[in-house]
């Protein structure tokens, strides 16, 4: 009598391969919600401005120090939080921790260069519906900035614990899409508040 074999069961995959997975789509929803809430703020400050009394914007010609090189400093960290995701992908640690822990600390520094200038303005959060709506977007763009901070710490963390791989880093994948969006929003905000008052936009 033939003895019956039993087949080895397969091992199951114990995550998601690549960037492929629902984490992924996971931050995409995250991001298009967060980004919506941008755009509303966005569009209060065209729509308040298109329809104030001459007067409305406090200040018609803003400082470009320190807001234009800190935007650049910000814009800067991605590129080198990309270097620090290839890093991963590539099983170079060297190169992870060099790009995770450089945008951290190039985000902390634009973090710390954004208080000081809240600082220094000459109005408060309740001197107008300009001001009110200036302190809000930077300060809801600046809540994002830590949230970035902290997963980029986080993911620093582990891969000098080796918790990711060449095969498996859908996590820096998507903590880093988030720290590009952090960036992108934060161009959108400059442009609408530093850049338009010089085009004429609510004299």
């Amino acid at each position: 009598m033939a003895e019956l074999v039993l087949a080895q069961p397969k091992e199951l995959p114990v995550g998601p391969i690549g960037r492929r997975g629902m984490g992924q789509w996971g931050v995409g929803a995250l991001i298009a919600s967060e980004a919506a809430l941008f755009g509303y703020l966005l569009f209060s400050y065209y729509y308040t401005g298109a329809s104030a009394l001459p007067g409305w914007l406090l200040e018609p010609h803003p400082k470009m120090w320190p807001a234009l090189p800190n935007t650049i400093l910000l814009l800067a960290s991605s590129f080198v939080a990309w270097f620090g995701e290839k890093g991963v992908e590539k099983g170079n640690r060297a190169q992870a921790l060099i790009g995770l822990g450089g945008a951290f600390v190039m985000g902390a520094v634009f973090a710390l260069v954004q208080v000081y200038e809240w600082s220094i303005k000459t109005y408060g959060i309740g001197t107008s519906s300009y001001a009110s709506l200036y302190f809000t977007t930077t300060g809801l763009h600046m809540a994002h900035v830590v949230a970035g901070l902290i997963i980029l710490v986080a993911m620093f963390g582990w891969v000098v614990w080796d918790f990711f791989s060449p095969r498996r880093h859908i996590v820096v994948s998507a903590g880093v899409l988030y720290w590009h969006f952090v960036d992108a929003v934060w161009l959108f905000v400059f442009t609408t508040y530093y850049l338009t008052p010089y085009l004429g936009f609510a004299r």
